[in-house]
């Protein structure tokens, strides 16, 4: 990947398009964005596959997230909560659960942080 400068933050271009990276969200998405969106839709992704390999059919996922930064050591990264909205026929709560366990352990992003940010996993079924 190369970043060029450009008058406010940075860009790259990638297979999908365009990315633009800046501080200011008016110029592009902030990293500590492009950070949690990675480490919630990977855990997501990670999840859905674990579950089709389970033989587990959902209809509908979304992951609600809450961030908690710390000011005082430059707006750190220190908690993340990802909250698991599951649409479904029958689904175990158990199995469920060890899934969301099984997903963090798999997840490249959430690994990559281990240690440094605190990731708390909750699922509700719809």
């Amino acid at each position: 990947m190369e970043f060029n400068m450009k008058e406010v933050g940075f860009t790259t271009n990638l297979p999908y398009g365009e990315l633009h990276v800046a501080g200011d969200e008016e110029y592009g998405f902030r990293p500590y964005q492009l950070m949690v969106s990675s480490i919630a839709v990977c855990s997501g992704g990670v999840l859905r596959k674990i579950l089709e390999k389970k033989r587990i059919t959902i209809n509908d996922m979304k992951i609600k997230v809450e961030v908690e930064r710390n000011e005082e050591k430059a707006n750190r990264l220190e908690k993340i909560h990802l909250h698991y909205l599951i649409k479904g026929d029958q689904l175990d709560p158990k199995k469920i659960e060890k899934s969301i366990e099984l997903a963090r352990k798999n997840c490249p992003m959430a690994q990559s942080v281990e240690g440094s940010i605190d990731i708390e996993e909750t699922f509700e079924l719809l």
